[in-house]
């Protein structure tokens, strides 16, 4: 069978450039001239053409299908059985929870160190800004009532007083929402959205609203509004996005966990170019309600953390039925998750080789030796093949950015001019698809999402690099603008945008690095509700690919 992606070939734009083309995309003549070669570069012209005779895709199959086999184990946060990442011990929860036990720090100290750690963050250049929004009364408030109960006895569980940051697409009181522009979130949120509403009912210390690439519609993190993200291990570099500043918060020590939202790689995307472990969920797994809605077929909200326990404990915290969101209903329980003995036997892992080997030379051979680790640890290693990949990229950028486009609707007349440039860019393109594309792409996600259904009944996850490449420099000449690349990011995003279109849960975890000293990332993606295997591979393999210390990174124990 061939393997059909190839690279896209478009011209970066930026600054003056970039606002030229906007406005030629924007305008009802030149629009269709400029936009026509832009979308068959990436594909959609060949989409068009591709004869469909599936029905348009439905969530039907995802909830008919069934656990197969029992649920491996993962390592337990509190439990002294789980063992920690090899290399630089980051802070994980298990650290803080054992330090309020023991009595050596309280959550109102470590409030204070994390005020202390964003500021001399932000300070610096160039500054983090993993952070839109902190609000020092809230957090010490919180702080202190967290100490109360460390200190009657009762902490409310292994989050009580940990730091959590939350990106700024969810609903937090009393944060407005800015979703990363500036123009929304002019007032406070009211209600928390339900993730937010359940990690606080857990004790967990929610330190303030985490910075992404503007509205979601962007995978580098670059936001001209409130300052570029950087990534904790070479801040001349990107984190990716759009949780950008989620995965740099948990990648500088500022928090053990993070929360971020997925439509196209959005958490395992910046997690995987910022060294830490980010979970998609399977569809409907963790509750969208109080999220902005962004893209609503494949939007997805999952944890960030520095280990594969730290993620297990957040996403155990988050996940579960919502009466507030239907697709959150009909689920299997979430499982409980034991501590494991390390081992994958009989495990079997899914590896398209053409596919698995399309990434830049330095991340396909680090990925490769991940996979000999977990062979080393009992999985075993089955060949597969993906049919029609190529289609992946354009069906899912016609779904996002339709959908997105349709979220902008009531702001893009009045914003339009109040956009970064290359979201302002991206709209006027994504408004000359039509609704012919949109349903088009629905039925052709119909067979693709059975390749990859029909390829996991064969094998328990399939593996590959979670990018293409490593993080990209930030480019000076587009932080106040934006840029247009095409180019890079269909680079960025070439392994993450199937699990969004089929809804699979999907995990990104270090597998080393490159020879300039930036993270690696390994996926697996796995069947229906099989996050626990998801977190197995990732704790396994995190026992034997050592981390490195970020360039960039706070101690707040």
């Amino acid at each position: 069978m061939t393997y059909d992606i190839t690279p896209v070939k478009a011209p970066r734009a930026t600054g003056s450039m970039l606002r030229l083309l906007c406005r030629l995309a924007e305008n009802r003549v030149t629009g269709p001239l400029l936009s026509r070669p832009l979308l068959t570069s990436v594909g959609v012209a060949d989409m068009r053409l591709t004869h469909a005779t599936e029905p348009q895709w439905t969530w039907a199959r995802l909830r008919n299908e069934t656990r197969a086999g029992a649920a491996p184990s993962i390592p337990a946060p509190n439990s002294p059985e789980a063992v920690p990442p090899a290399g630089f011990p980051f802070a994980t929860v298990a650290d803080y929870a054992a330090a309020y036990r023991q009595e050596h720090t309280t959550p109102e100290d470590v409030a204070e160190r994390f005020l202390v750690a964003s500021r001399t963050a932000d300070d610096a250049t160039p500054a983090l800004r993993a952070f839109i929004a902190i609000y020092r009364d809230d957090l010490t408030k919180q702080a202190a009532e967290s100490a109360a109960r460390h200190r009657d006895g009762r902490p409310l569980g292994p989050l009580d007083g940990v730091p959590v940051a939350v990106k700024d697409e969810l609903d937090q009181t009393p944060y407005p929402t800015t979703v990363g522009t500036k123009f929304l979130g002019k007032t406070p949120a009211v209600l928390d959205a339900t993730v937010v509403a359940r990690l606080r009912a857990a004790g967990a210390l929610l330190v303030g609203k985490t910075n992404m690439h503007e509205f979601g519609m962007g995978v580098t993190g670059l936001n001209p509004h409130h300052g570029s993200a950087r990534n904790p291990y070479n801040p001349l570099h990107a984190t990716g996005g759009s949780s950008s500043g989620s995965a740099a918060a948990v990648g500088s020590g500022l928090c053990p966990v993070a929360i971020g939202a997925d439509g196209g790689g959005s958490v395992r995307i910046p997690s995987s170019f910022c060294g830490v472990v980010g979970l998609k969920p399977t569809f409907g797994r963790v509750s969208e309600h109080g999220a902005a809605p962004v893209c609503w077929s494949l939007a997805h909200i999952g944890p960030i953390g520095a280990s594969a326990a730290d993620v297990a404990t957040a996403y155990l915290a988050i996940a579960g039925p919502d009466a507030s969101d239907q697709n959150s209903l009909g689920h299997p329980d979430v499982a409980g998750l034991q501590v494991g003995n390390g081992r994958l036997d009989g495990v079997r892992l899914g590896v398209f080789t053409p596919w698995f080997d399309d990434a830049d030379p330095q991340v396909a051979a680090a990925c490769h030796k991940v996979v000999e680790k977990l062979t080393a640890a009992g999985a075993i290693v089955t060949e597969i093949t993906i049919p029609e990949l190529s289609l992946v990229r354009s069906v899912h950028l016609v779904t996002i950015v339709s959908e997105m486009a349709t979220a902008h609707q009531e702001y893009y007349r009045a914003h339009r001019k109040d956009y970064g440039l290359d979201v302002r860019m991206n709209l006027a393109l994504a408004r000359r698809l039509t609704g012919r594309d949109y349903v088009h792409a629905q039925r052709l996600r119909t067979r693709l999402n059975g390749y990859f259904f029909d390829a996991l009944a064969d094998v328990d996850a399939i593996v590959t690099p979670t990018t293409g490449c490593t993080a990209p420099p930030l480019p000076e000449d587009a932080l106040t603008t934006g840029d247009s690349n095409l180019t890079l990011a269909t680079r960025i995003m070439l392994y993450a945008q199937a699990g969004n279109l089929t809804g699979l849960p999907a995990i990104s975890f270090p597998a080393g690095y490159d020879d300039t000293g930036l993270p690696i990332g390994f996926q697996a993606m796995g069947r229906p509700w099989r996050e626990d295997l998801l977190l197995k591979l990732a704790a396994v393999a995190e026992q034997s690919v050592a981390r490195k210390k970020p360039q960039v990174h706070f101690e707040l124990l």
